[in-house]
């Protein structure tokens, strides 16, 4: 070693080294030790019947979300049909006329359901439409107008998006439980740790003086 040189430091842990140590804190709970306390037992037991539920339970749960989503929007298709109606009266001009907020306007129209019986209702059609032009509307199973059905591909969006929410709030609810009884645990702990303090500090106070 050259004289007036510090000596190297000792090589800091690799990557692999810092694994090991995490994966050794985070199953320090399920290892028999001096230290270990029964209510860290129970917190170690809460932690993976948490993510156990929240895995599994969550996966599930998305997966009725999504089904029960694609039956109801399945059944909207089935019920709903589009029928051709007919302008009652001419359409206002612009949707201003009408107070409307899009490029369409709402104008009086009647039509002839399936069993044969009339109806009368207001619709949403393009500006201008004159009296006695078509216009398709869409009507549901007891002949009243409804919107559009939504399409397989919308439809499977939502049934994504509505499973991956049902998913994520299940996993929430499921892990702010767990946390709440985490909480508890630690203030049984807690007490605990009072306690024996309690027992011991005047004997080792005594000691060390």
């Amino acid at each position: 070693m050259r004289r007036g040189m510090p000596p190297r430091p000792p090589p800091g842990p690799g990557p692999d080294d810092s694994q090991a140590l995490r994966r050794r804190a985070w199953l320090w709970r399920w290892r028999s030790n001096p230290l270990r306390r029964r209510e860290d037992l129970i917190e170690a037991w809460i932690i993976l019947i948490v993510w156990i539920v929240v895995a599994v339970g969550g996966a599930f749960v998305g997966m009725l979300a999504a089904r029960a989503t694609e039956g109801t929007l399945a059944q909207q298709r089935s019920d709903r049909h589009s029928v051709s109606a007919t302008l009652s009266q001419d359409a206002p001009a612009s949707p201003a006329a009408t107070g409307g907020n899009d490029s369409r306007v709402r104008a009086q129209v009647h039509w002839t359901a399936p069993d044969g019986s009339q109806h009368n209702g207001r619709t949403m059609v393009e500006p201008g439409h004159q009296a006695g032009q078509h216009v398709k509307i869409w009507t549901d199973q007891h002949g009243k107008i409804t919107s559009p059905p939504a399409g397989p591909g919308e439809s499977a969006l939502q049934a994504v998006l509505l499973g991956g929410s049902a998913a994520v709030f299940f996993s929430g609810v499921t892990y702010a439980a767990g946390r709440g009884v985490r909480l508890r645990v630690d203030a049984v702990r807690a007490r605990h740790w009072d306690k024996e303090w309690e027992d011991v500090e005047p004997r080792w106070r005594h000691r060390m003086g």
